[in-house]
């Protein structure tokens, strides 16, 4: 039998409070669970709602990985059996990020990763920008899935997903807030089936300003052995109401296809991209606001 892992995307609206989105995601964990949830993934910084908008930095709800929120989480991974992909703004001595952590079903934070492209032509010009990109064995009922995560902006860079696929990803997490429209549903799309990586992607709904929904999930698998034409890889795409979505990953599908096509690092000439790792930046691509 495949070994299916069951992803729940948390379309949540927030609550305006701090206290009042972490009853309202413990709520929802606990909904994911009884539907059957190998994985819970909130929508980006959900600790505040992404209340970030037009509010000067001194006036953010910045939250240190060891409180009380991101603890209680952790305890909730571990009583309900399922990982937990929470999100939050987070202090850190270096400044403020938009991260993620996230528990595996025994209550182990397996992986830690904060947004690397901020969008600095916004409000988040004041965040510290991410290290590094990483992945992490997340650890699921008899079975285990290498995972890694980007957080919306990020997943605009073909560079974010393709090092996640060079570094064994076979899932990719994503939190996100802001429209999810044809465009960036074909983004998501292309990740996916240039890495055949799976991709799921947690939104708000669009009660949400700047939102709407359509929480999406990609399983990177194009082709089957017996049909001829092509499939669509989208597993699962959510409408524009709050809600707790399930997408179902065939995990063992999803490997059999790796093992066998074309895409991914099976023919990649990475010695002709050294351009790729140029800093210089030429029009009309200059911006002043931009960060190296």
């Amino acid at each position: 039998m495949d070994t299916i892992i069951r992803i729940a995307l948390l379309q949540l609206t927030p609550m305006g409070s701090l206290d009042g989105n972490l009853r309202k995601g413990l709520e929802a964990c606990r909904k994911a669970h009884e539907l059957g949830a190998d994985i819970a993934l909130f929508p980006e910084m959900w600790s505040n709602g992404y209340s970030i908008q037009g509010n000067p930095p001194e006036n953010w709800d910045s939250l240190s990985f060891d409180s009380c929120f991101i603890s209680s989480f952790k305890v909730l991974s571990r009583e309900l059996g399922m990982a937990i992909g929470i999100t939050f703004l987070e202090q850190s001595d270096a400044g403020m990020r938009n991260s993620l952590a996230l528990f595996d079903r025994k209550g182990k934070c397996v992986l830690r990763y904060s947004k690397v492209h901020t969008c600095d032509f916004s409000d988040e010009r004041y965040l510290v920008p991410g290290d590094d990109f990483y992945t992490a064995e997340l650890d699921v009922e008899g079975d285990s899935v290498v995972v890694g995560a980007m957080i919306c902006y990020d997943r605009e860079f073909p560079e974010s997903a393709r090092i996640l696929m060079l570094k064994g990803a076979e899932l990719i997490l994503v939190p996100n807030a802001c429209p999810m429209e044809v465009n960036r549903l074909s983004q998501l799309r292309a990740r996916a089936f240039e890495n055949m990586a799976a991709i799921a992607v947690c939104n708000y709904p669009s009660t949400v300003p700047d939102c709407n929904g359509h929480s999406n999930a990609f399983d990177g698998v194009a082709y089957l052995p017996d049909v001829a034409e092509s499939r669509d890889t989208c597993i699962l795409l959510a409408g524009e109401e709050e809600g707790v979505y399930i997408a179902e990953l065939n995990l063992d599908r999803l490997r059999a296809y790796r093992k066998a096509e074309v895409h991914g690092n099976a023919y990649r000439k990475p010695g002709k991209y050294h351009l790729l790792c140029s800093e210089k930046v030429k029009e009309p691509f200059v911006r002043s606001d931009s960060r190296r």
